[in-house]
């Protein structure tokens, strides 16, 4: 799950840690008893406005203290609910750490009313996506559905909110204590500089404050958590009256409230939570610590300060030093390390202003073999420039213009909008404050800056963490002290821990006046696609767009065939290496200047290489859309070759090379492709190449490679608030620009796919998990067969409610997530299940995959037809209403020249299908003979039980793929 942090926003609810999320971005005869409704009136009906944006609402209270918001959005016939908690990790207690999201895991399991398993499961299902976040100050539950599961969210997540105690039993809680176990040594344990925050946080805070341990905990306090834990924390803290629930999309406001009314009424209100006093700390000295870290390949340092609590008045000015010290190429902390010292390819600042206290921190990490006593003094020599030169009122001025952009896009689904109305109002006691802390922003002055930086930053004592490879502590800062973690050992004398959910509890279920059995769908609403424009400028440009006026912005794109398909065999990552460079500025602006130009508008500027196309991206205010558009034409006609940028550049995608290999995914990933398409193919390498071909690359090789570019295919895609028009006539003069198409892509052959059953191991030491790929080549995006393998992976592998997630999730507790999917292409395209599960549970995980796959086709029936048929069409419903998911329907559109109605078509293929077709496709494109398995791990504990899975035969690769001599 993405962080629900809006940039540069106030709010404590800006502190959600995506790390500490569950990322399971999926997301389905009403007996009515007459009963004495009361009125409820509603505290607040408003209109929040800034500029020509307004946020409609309404806010009542329920008799039982929960505060509800609704939001009336028709544009698509799907609903948003998010309900937020006012409880996180702040309220835990030591020895009991990581129980707030704990307990968000275990929200999720049973409640009395509702089947085991339906919150995870049939919410997916319905054609709806659902997930939830734990953070420092507080919890969240959030889905989208199609309207006609309306009814269903509201039995669902009212039964969560106040029926789901009675049903955690021992079992259930030590089933979901390794699954949240699991997700802590993935996203933590297994992940290089995971350990961070947890040096950082134990230096800042003394002893027993609220934030002196991390939101996930430790593994020794989730393994301690008791019955009687779970009972108590619920007492305390999930009542109605501690609670948020904001419903947003095509909804009828008075029919809403008295649905809200019955399901939720009758929840307790629960005790009195004792709202917290702000607890800012403040530093006697400075803390400098370093960690070896066994999966980094770069050091990085990190400065932490101690600042303001949220909703300080303090908090807007932090935010905005941040940026300015650290946001921008015109930065002064970047124009040191970066462009001076060229120690490192960024560097990043925020300031993290939560419900207790607040956290300033600037961060770089740095090119290899860097020592951090270089890169401290570079930081200390850019404060110094911004004593001496005080604030850049352009940049202070691009600062505030972005904000109007940012909050449109924050608020521009229905789903941005619970979520940020849900964490404004439980925390800042207003739904619209989002629109209120932009407002506040752009009244920020140099001197609130100033004040802000002399306050908190100048020569004040910080937490300095020093993080640096195993065997490279000379490269911490000198004097740093030793920090001390908990690191968990790797085993292999310990059989995989296989636990279940376990039988159903015994209670007695709560009373209630209500029929709270499982209300049915609504309407089905049908997806039909939107209208789509199309026009032809010279030069053979296609142009197609989607015209939107939801919200008055522009997203558009300009899009080249050719991408890494044309690099070069000996200098792969040529395209990649050409739009970093034309990222750098232009002819006539320095990159500092260029972006100053795109942020002064508000708008925000992309270009990025794929494996078959480089694209220009852009989103802007609508009455921006030209001049960001002239911008964009700026760039593509003017170029800057500059040697000092081309330096800075290929040094940056090199330490990001060294960086990617210290990701056991990535790794697992990258030698799954290579397997496939072997060492020719541009698919069989990273488009970003390798250190060895990035080294070889000159200046010269990119512009050749941009003058290619300008004589490729060219695609414009526009989605929002613009006529067609209005937008052929701002790209008209991109025929001036590019020239008439002469290049032809090459052809690269698919080598024999001869490693069906063969089992790869690659040894990242003492890796706390295994990744696991396994898979086989199968379709290209343009083939018949395309939709109809997609429709058949989703009950196999499409999310949570999938087999895969559902058996090694859910039934065994061996991971945090299984999932499988194909990909998109113009060539054959691999099917690929993957999961990353725990050390001395890969081999279990192993056969039950294999075992899993070589059963699904077989047993597919018609239940399973009817599942996937119900879950694609609805989830047709919600999945484009977004401006980024309309333009991806462009590119399809475009890309592979299928008709405009192409989402009905395959909705009407899927509704042809039967068991048989199912069947069919299966024993034909997910033959379990035919997969090969990749597998990253530590190979002193798991080498033999991955070498048993494979019959004995098993090849071992290097981090990248190659094989290693026997």
């Amino acid at each position: 799950m993405k962080p629900f942090k809006y940039m540069l926003m106030a709010g404590a609810a800006a502190g959600l840690l995506a790390a500490c999320a569950t990322p399971e971005t999926e997301l389905t005869e009403t007996v009515t008893v007459e009963r004495d409704t009361p009125e409820i009136a509603p505290d607040e009906t408003e209109k929040t406005e800034t500029g020509d944006f307004q946020l409609d609402y309404e806010k009542f209270t329920l008799d039982n203290g929960l505060e509800v918001i609704l939001n009336v959005d028709r544009s698509d016939p799907i609903v948003a609910f998010s309900t937020v908690v006012h409880v996180g990790s702040n309220r835990e207690k030591p020895g009991r750490t990581g129980f707030a999201h704990f307990f968000e895991h275990m929200s999720f399991n049973d409640s009395e009313n509702v089947p085991r398993g339906w919150n995870r499961k049939a919410i997916p299902e319905w054609g709806g996506q659902r997930n939830g976040g734990t953070w420092s100050d507080g919890t969240i539950y959030y889905e989208v559905v199609p309207k006609d599961a309306f009814d269903k969210i509201l039995w669902i997540d009212s039964d969560r909110l106040g029926y789901m105690i009675n049903t955690v039993t021992q079992e259930a809680l030590e089933r979901e204590k390794q699954v949240v176990k699991n997700e802590k040594r993935e996203r933590v344990d297994n992940a290089p500089y995971g350990y961070t925050q947890e040096v950082i946080r134990k230096a800042l805070y003394p002893e027993g404050h609220p934030y002196s341990w991390t939101v996930i905990g430790a593994l020794p306090d989730l393994q301690a958590a008791t019955l009687e834990d779970v009972r108590g924390f619920y007492d305390d803290y999930y009542g109605a009256s501690n609670a948020t629930l904001v419903i947003s999309g095509d909804i009828d406001i008075e029919e809403t409230k008295e649905k809200v009314d019955r399901w939720f009424g009758e929840i307790r209100s629960g005790g009195d939570v004792e709202a917290l006093p702000p607890m800012p700390v403040t530093l006697e000295e400075t803390k400098s610590l370093y960690f070896e870290d066994n999966f980094a390949t770069l050091p990085e340092l990190r400065i932490t300060f101690p600042t303001v609590e949220a909703y300080s008045k303090d908090e807007q000015a932090l935010n905005v030093l941040a940026s300015l010290l650290a946001g921008s190429k015109n930065a002064p902390i970047y124009r040191t390390i970066v462009d001076e010292e060229k120690l490192a390819p960024n560097v990043r600042g925020y300031n993290n202003s939560m419900e207790l206290a607040g956290e300033f921190v600037l961060s770089v990490r740095a090119n290899a073999g860097t020592d951090l006593d270089d890169v401290y003094a570079a930081i200390e020599k850019g404060l110094s420039e911004f004593e001496a030169n005080g604030v850049n009122k352009t940049d202070l001025a691009r600062i505030k213009a972005e904000q109007e952009t940012i909050l449109y896009s924050n608020l521009s689904t229905v789903m941005g909008k619970a979520i940020q109305m849900s964490q404004d109002n439980e925390f800042a006691g207003d739904p619209a404050y989002s629109i209120k802390s932009a407002d506040l922003l752009r009244n920020v002055t140099a001197e609130d800056v100033m004040t802000a930086y002399e306050t908190y930053i100048k020569d004040k004592p910080a937490v300095i963490t020093s993080f640096v490879p195993e065997g490279e502590a000379d490269l911490a800062l000198e004097d740093a002290e030793l920090a001390t973690v908990w690191i968990e050992e790797v085993r292999n004398d310990v059989a995989a821990e296989e636990v279940s959910q376990g039988a159903e509890a015994e209670y007695e279920r709560t009373t209630s006046t209500h029929d709270r059995s499982e209300p049915p769908f609504g309407d089905l609403p049908l997806f039909e696609m939107p209208d789509i424009w199309h026009a032809s400028l010279p030069k053979d440009i296609d142009l197609l767009g989607i015209e939107s006026s939801e919200i008055p912005l522009v997203t558009f794109e300009i899009s080249f065939d050719g991408g890494a398909w044309l690099d070069p065999a000996d200098k792969k990552g040529t395209a990649n290496l050409l739009a970093e460079l034309m990222s750098e500025g232009t002819a006539t602006r320095t990159p500092a200047e260029m972006e100053q130009a795109i942020g002064l508008i508000g708008s925000g500027l992309t270009i990025s290489a794929d494996t078959d196309e480089i694209t220009i991206s852009a989103t802007s205010l609508a009455r921006n859309f030209e001049d960001t558009v002239d911008l964009v034409e700026e760039i593509l006609s003017a170029p800057r070759f500059k040697p000092e940028d081309f330096d800075r550049v290929k040094t940056a995608t090199l330490t990001e090379l060294r960086g990617r290999d210290a990701n056991p995914t990535a790794i697992a990933s990258l030698a799954f492709n290579r397997l496939i398409y072997g060492d020719e193919h541009p698919l069989g390498t990273s488009r970003s190449g390798t250190l060895e071909t990035v080294e070889g690359i000159t200046l010269e090789d990119l512009q050749a490679a941009y003058s290619t570019l300008l004589s490729s295919h060219a695609t414009v895609h526009v989605v929002g608030d613009v006529s067609p028009a209005r937008a052929e006539a701002a790209f008209a003069d991109l025929a001036d620009i590019v020239h008439t198409p002469d290049v032809d892509l090459p052809d690269y052959a698919i080598p024999a796919q001869d490693n069906a059953g063969k089992v790869f191991f690659i040894d990242v030491p003492d890796s706390k998990q295994s990744v696991i790929f396994t898979g086989k080549l199968t379709v290209a995006s343009d083939e018949d067969d395309a939709p109809r393998v997609s429709f058949l992976n989703e009950k196999l592998g499409g999310g949570i409610s999938g087999d895969l997630a559902q058996t090694l999730r859910i039934e065994k507790g061996y991971t945090y997530g299984a999932y499988s999917y194909i990909s998109d292409g113009h060539v054959k395209q691999p099917w690929r299940a993957y999961t990353s599960v725990r050390a001395n549970a890969t081999q279990p995980s192993l056969e039950i995959i294999r075992e899993m796959i070589r059963d699904y086709g077989p047993n597919f029936d018609q239940a399973a037809v009817e599942l996937t048929q119900n879950k694609v069409l609805k989830d047709n419903t919600r999945a484009y209403e977004s401006l980024d998911a309309k333009l991806g329907m462009l590119r399809m559109i475009s890309k592979y020249g299928f008709g405009d109605d192409y989402l009905e078509t395959e909705q009407q293929e899927l509704l042809s299908m039967d068991a048989d077709g199912f069947k069919s496709l299966a024993a034909e494109y997910l033959n379990e003979p035919d997969m090969m398995y990749v597998i990253v791990g530590d190979k002193a504990t798991q080498f033999d039980a991955v070498k048993a899975f494979a019959g004995g035969t098993l090849t071992e690769l290097d981090i990248h793929g190659g094989k290693i001599a026997e």
